[in-house]
């Protein structure tokens, strides 16, 4: 009884099986080849299209936004003054390292008035300025400075600093012109 099992078993794998299997295999391939180029194409255009590159090409712009018309005008309190802008000199700073190493600093920064008639205060306070701006940076360490938020720190502790030295006039920003730290 086994051998007539294994006898049916034996002629249902024939020539009829092996067709069957490579019928299948075949119309995957074929689908395959069809649908995944189909697909990679179809993505590839949707990125291009959500990314914005294909605006350049179409000629596509940007709306500007409309402002409501119930929204009133921003209130005009008094005439914008130009703002007044101040170089100091180029200071050159050892930092604080530990090993036997030594890094320096070079920094060119410049102030940014409110008005142009706080210009004779900041130039007959500039010694107290570099005096605050060296004492300060001789103690910093170059992790101090990595990073946008080093630079932010950096700029906010000389504005303080400048600030005080300079009182009543008020320094609105430090603008960092060069910094090299070596």
């Amino acid at each position: 009884m086994t051998e007539d099992l294994e006898e049916d078993f034996d002629d249902n794998d024939g020539a009829d099986g092996g067709a069957d299997s490579s019928q299948g295999k075949g119309g995957m391939k074929k689908i395959l080849l069809i649908v995944l180029p189909l697909l990679l194409l179809i993505g590839g255009g949707a990125g291009v299209y959500f990314s914005g590159l294909l605006d350049g090409l179409l000629g596509g712009h940007k709306e500007e936004p409309v402002a409501e018309s119930s929204a009133p005008p921003p209130p005009v309190a008094k005439a914008v003054q130009a703002a007044a802008f101040m170089d100091l000199p180029e200071m050159l700073v050892n930092l604080q390292t530990s090993g036997r190493k030594q890094a320096f600093l070079k920094l060119r920064v410049a102030l940014e008035l409110e008005s142009v008639a706080d210009q004779p205060r900041v130039e007959q306070m500039m010694p107290r300025i570099v005096d605050y701006f060296q004492v300060y940076l001789r103690e910093l360490r170059i992790e101090d400075l990595q990073g946008a938020s080093g630079m932010n720190l950096l700029r906010e502790e000389l504005l303080t600093r400048v600030n005080a030295a300079v009182k009543p006039v008020k320094v609105s920003d430090v603008l960092f012109k060069e910094m090299l730290v070596q």
